[in-house]
């Protein structure tokens, strides 16, 4: 499948992502939207990004343009910095999808690309060569990254807590551990591997989910805490197993203070069915579209997604300072924040969640699924649901945001879309207990691969 261009940026498999490709949408970039004072690049830990990153580097100095080589880094580490200086920035980053793909992710000085912007790279043409070449500079991103949570959350924030860090292959492996211990959690290195992971905080792998649970009951952990490649969506497990990212997203805006939040419809009902925010905003799925809510919806804002990553969207006040806001999907702060809620109320995280309306989520996908497939069972969701799970006879509200999602009579909701970064269909379930939720997304995963074998 050729690169796709969407609401995640450029996608597709890194052998397709030759330097003319890239060079082509990194210039078309560069001519169409906001540069400000230069391009900052980073990239995650993929075998395939030093060289996707130094075609970017080399396509922005040939048009002229001023870059600033960042190096391994997390996305919004990457985007906090080249905010502050005031430039844009090009994150190639595959993000969760497996290791043999990548990508490109961009970001204009006021932030993430709109939509709009979108649309503006794929018409324009890339930038022309300059007579000058563009002056290359270096600077580490992730040390005022770890800075901002240090200085506004303090050294007793998680004073007394053991936390596991899952290394594995995310960019921030080597800073969670300094982070946490910097906040007052002792720390314990676990899993680093020198291999790509591809780690889905929206549907954790079982074997992963397992051993997580393994390593918080051999080291006696109060919760083990990760985060996927590019460092832009969290994992935090406790012995209950792992927190779903549209659980994170709650009780974050709540512990910041937040009285409204934008989340996109693939999210549970937690939020919508409780009194906490004074407004809930559903959107499609994809950060662009979050912060579009966000910004129709001003005010002591936070948005979230299913996959955990948060967005803050006003200056809150952390224990020890303030803490500004930070418009692009954000790892660390729904990591910290949840256990220093309930390390301040003397509660665990599985307490702070009983606080709120019983809805969980199992979210699953179908991977190798070729566009006509996905579209076959689109087809079939629209002609005759219930083929796909029996209950799906009797629907109280169809949604179609993105996708179909659909209520059922007595409030249980399957939601179906193709993913639009990759050839995957995918399958969200809600229901009033884990393992509803579990058998609703399984019967029907089962009934969508038995309908495009």
């Amino acid at each position: 499948m050729a690169p796709k261009f969407g609401t995640s940026g450029l996608r597709g498999l890194a052998r397709d992502l030759t330097d003319e490709l890239v060079a082509r949408y990194a210039g078309a970039f560069l001519a169409s939207c906001p540069v400000g004072s230069g391009l900052y690049v980073g990239r995650d830990l993929r075998a395939s990004s030093p060289r996707i990153a130094a075609s970017v580097i080399q396509t922005a100095r040939a048009a002229g343009i001023d870059a600033t080589d960042c190096g391994e880094a997390a996305t919004p580490a990457l985007a906090l910095a080249a905010a502050e200086a005031g430039a844009a920035a090009i994150m190639v980053t595959g993000s969760h999808i497996p290791a043999d793909r990548n990508g490109l992710k961009f970001y204009t000085p006021a932030g993430e690309i709109t939509k709009a912007e979108e649309v503006a790279i794929l018409s324009a043409d890339p930038a022309p060569a300059a007579g000058e070449v563009g002056r290359l500079s270096h600077c580490d991103v992730m040390i005022p990254y770890a800075a901002r949570y240090s200085r506004a959350f303090g050294p007793e924030a998680l004073r007394g807590l053991h936390i596991g860090i899952f290394q594995h292959s995310t960019v921030l492996r080597d800073l969670l551990p300094g982070l946490f211990t910097a906040l007052g959690a002792q720390t314990m290195p676990l899993g680093r591997s020198e291999a790509f992971v591809a780690l889905d905080t929206e549907a954790v792998d079982p074997d992963v989910a397992a051993q997580l649970t393994r390593w918080i009951a051999e080291h006696d952990l109060d919760a083990v805490v990760s985060a996927d490649g590019d460092g832009d969506r969290p994992l935090l497990a406790t012995a209950q197993g792992a927190v779903p990212g549209d659980v994170l997203g709650p009780i974050t805006a709540e512990a910041l203070g937040a009285d409204r939040v934008v989340t996109p419809v693939s999210s549970n009902t937690m939020a919508a069915r409780s009194d906490r925010f004074r407004a809930v905003t559903l959107t499609p799925i994809g950060s662009p579209h979050v912060i579009a809510g966000m910004a129709a919806n001003p005010g002591r804002t936070v948005g979230y997604e299913a996959n955990g990553g948060v967005l803050l969207g006003f200056s809150a006040s952390g224990p020890a300072g303030d803490l500004p806001p930070l418009l692009t999907r954000d790892a660390v702060l729904p990591l910290i924040a949840p256990l220093w809620q309930a390390r301040r109320t003397n509660r665990s995280l599985a307490d702070l969640r009983r606080d709120w309306p019983d809805r969980y989520t199992a979210s699953g996908r179908l991977q190798a699924v070729r566009d006509e497939a996905q579209r076959r069972i689109m087809e079939q969701l629209e002609s005759a649901p219930e083929w796909i799970h029996p209950a799906l006879a009797a629907i109280a509200e169809t949604d179609r945001t993105d996708g179909v999602r659909l209520t059922l009579a007595e409030g249980r909701i399957l939601h179906f879309r193709p993913s639009g970064n990759a050839p995957e269909f995918r399958c969200y379930a809600e229901a009033e207990t884990p393992e509803e939720a579990v058998r609703l997304r399984d019967e029907a995963l089962a009934a969508l691969a038995r309908l495009i074998a």
